[in-house]
Formats: C-alpha cells, sequence, structure tokens
C-alpha cells in the first residue's frame, strides 16, 4: 500500500449518487452517512434490514496438509476444534501478548480456511501470518477480488427469503453456508456487527454493484454508512480494533481471557501465550452509562475523587438506549466497578457517569430463531 494513497471501493459511484458523506477510514473511502443522517440509519437496522458495505476489509486464503495445526499456533483462540461450518472470532497476537488484530476464522474443510481481517491490519496481518506457516501451506490474499456486503436487522432473513433463498438453509449463529443469489455464488454467514440479526456476504468483486443494487431494490432495506455501524456497535458492546483493542492491551484485557481456554488446554501453545501467561491484566474494560445526550470521545480522562483512573476507547449517543455510553480502559488496581459513578472528561466540562455492564442494548434480534 503506498503511504498516504486513499482507496475506493467498487461502490464509491453507488455511495456518490446516494448523496452519502464520505470519510477516509483504514486507508479507504468509506461512506459515513447517508441523506436521512446517522441516527435514521441506526433505527432503521434496529427495526429492518440495513445495507453496508464492508468491501475494505481484507481476506485471506490458507490451505495444505497442517493448515489446522499451524492456525492453531498462530491464533490465540483455539481453531483445533472448530468444526468444519464453523466461523470463529478470533485474535492475532506479538510476542508480548498484544493485540495486532481481531479477525474471523472460517474453517471451510479439513485443511482449508477463510480469514477475515481488519482493513487497516491487511498487510501488517498477511505478513505476520506468513511468517509463521510452514512453507508446505498456502496462504492467497483474496481481498482484491473479494466483495463483501453486510445485511444486518431483524428483517434480514425476510429480505433473503423475499429474494428465493430457503430460510431453512440459511446458516445458524457463527456458522457459514453457500447459496446462489441473484445469480452469484455467495459464501454467507450469521454473522454482524450490530446486535441483529444479520449476514456477510462474500462474493465475487466484479458482482459488487449488481449485488448493492440489487439488495436494495427491497422496501426493507436501505444503506447504512459507518456512523450508525459504530453506534449499533458499542450499543451492543462490541470491541473497535484500534479503539477498545490495539497493540498496548492483551485480549485479557479486554475481558476476552474466558474465550481462550488457556486453563482448558494447558499444552496448547499459541503466539503470545507465553506473555499472557507471565503477567496480570493491566487493565479492565469498562462500561459507562452517562446521564444525558453529550458524549465523552476516545482519549477522555476516566476520574474518580479527581484521579485519573482509565481513558476512554468509545464514546457516542446511543440512539436505541436514549442516553450517551462509552467503553473505557481501567486500572486493574482500582476498585472502581459495577455501579460506581465516574467523570469523564470533555473539553472544558466533565460529564458523570456509572459503571455498568455489557451491552447496553439488550433486545438485538442476533440470536434470534429462524
Amino acid at each position: 500500500m503506498v503511504a498516504d494513497q486513499v482507496f475506493n471501493t467498487p461502490l464509491q459511484a453507488c455511495h456518490e449518487s446516494l448523496g452519502a458523506k464520505m470519510v477516509p477510514f483504514a486507508g479507504w473511502n468509506m461512506p459515513v452517512q447517508y441523506q436521512e443522517g446517522i441516527i435514521a440509519e441506526h433505527t432503521h437496522c434496529r427495526n429492518h434490514a440495513a445495507l453496508f458495505d464492508i468491501c475494505h476489509m481484507g481476506e485471506f486464503k490458507v490451505n495444505g496438509v497442517g493448515a489446522l495445526d499451524a492456525l492453531d499456533r498462530i491464533f490465540a483462540r483455539p481453531v483445533f476444534n472448530q468444526p468444519i461450518g464453523v466461523c470463529r472470532y478470533n485474535f492475532l497476537l506479538n510476542d508480548d501478548g498484544k493485540v495486532m488484530d481481531d479477525l474471523i476464522v472460517y474453517r471451510l474443510d479439513e485443511e482449508e480456511f477463510f480469514i477475515v481481517v481488519n482493513a487497516g491490519t491487511r498487510y501488517s496481518d498477511a505478513e505476520r501470518i506468513k511468517s509463521q506457516l510452514p512453507a508446505c501451506i498456502t496462504f492467497e490474499d483474496v481481498s482484491d477480488q473479494t466483495a463483501k456486503l453486510d445485511l444486518q436487522g431483524p428483517e434480514s432473513a425476510e429480505v433473503l427469503a423475499a429474494a428465493g433463498i430457503d430460510v431453512a438453509e440459511l446458516p445458524r449463529y457463527f456458522r457459514w453456508g453457500r447459496i446462489e443469489l441473484n445469480g452469484t455464488p455467495i459464501l454467507i454467514s450469521r454473522t454482524g456487527y450490530t446486535g441483529e440479526l444479520g449476514f456477510e456476504l462474500y462474493f465475487d468483486a466484479a458482482k459488487a454493484v449488481d449485488m448493492w443494487n440489487y439488495l436494495l431494490s427491497f422496501e426493507q432495506v436501505k444503506p447504512v454508512g459507518l456512523g450508525a455501524r459504530d453506534t449499533l456497535r458499542l450499543e451492543v458492546g462490541y470491541a473497535l480494533y484500534g479503539h477498545e483493542l490495539d497493540a498496548q492491551h492483551t485480549p485479557l484485557d479486554a475481558g476476552y481471557g474466558p474465550m481462550l481456554k488457556i486453563d482448558d488446554n494447558p499444552d496448547r501453545n499459541f503466539t503470545g501465550k507465553a506473555a499472557l501467561v507471565a503477567s496480570s491484566p493491566e487493565w479492565k474494560l469498562a462500561a459507562i452509562a452517562l446521564e444525558g445526550r453529550r458524549a465523552a470521545r476516545a482519549g477522555a480522562d476516566i476520574i474518580v475523587n479527581e484521579r485519573v483512573i482509565g481513558v476512554v476507547t468509545s464514546g457516542a449517543f446511543a440512539p436505541s438506549v436514549g442516553n450517551s455510553v462509552a467503553m473505557g480502559y481501567i486500572k486493574s488496581d482500582s476498585k472502581t466497578g459495577i455501579g460506581d459513578t465516574v467523570e469523564l472528561s470533555a473539553g472544558r466540562a466533565t460529564l458523570t457517569g456509572t459503571v455498568t455492564e455489557l451491552p447496553f442494548y439488550k433486545d438485538g434480534s442476533v440470536r434470534k430463531k429462524l
């Protein structure tokens, strides 16, 4: 990637025709919102069906005899026991146990995998993974040939049914399958970043415009940008790389320790494990509900009794909740916990909040039975 170069997804002209406000994000020109605005888009996703352009994400293919064992040694969450047909949230760590990226691993076959990574870490992830794979394992970056659209919202399965897809054949939560939609072969998974029932669609990038327009032809579907995507994920407490997850924090800091199952598999080794087991978490990720609509932004201090005990990683007004919310890291030796009052810096003012449990929004359809 050329420094300072900003890339367009195949849908750039589509976004412009819809009046989208475009912003640079992770090296890509992306729609932050369309004409109705972030709150309207957020509300539409919570109630109907939203379509997101996620073509900026990175996709890798890994296959060959020994791929299962190799990836199990690379990623922090177990891969060795991941069944075919399952997609699993995982972490790529550095040698210090800090998070280089959070990603999703799809097991396509016995020794065949599809890995979806964040756009901003695509090249560093590829280099890191390739450097740890045996020479007999094939690694292919298929990002430029792959389009990714996310169809999210409680009516998303109804849209696919109207498109001729048998709902009974749609994958279960964190499972994947294959369908044909509008004449195009699709790898589909029941995953997403909104807290609602939803599906992520992977297919030939040459079909991106046709598929985008086809899905928008259904009356329940509206385009939604990165602004609402962020408020949707924040309301349900999903981490964002570069905010809650980064190369300064471990998965344990972020509360993902149980997911790694280190104690259940004491003989399993993976990159960064030694550092994780040799030290205790320095930080704990906290959820904070504010009293009003004014939000604290990333980088704001978290204060108790005039003492800074942490920093906000994400903050915004939460339309489905009715007040602002935030996530942030608090020092592990702080006694601040659920129910305690904290203050967040906001310029010359301070905002009062209460440490609470995640998710902030509890009525999502993400696990809705079909």
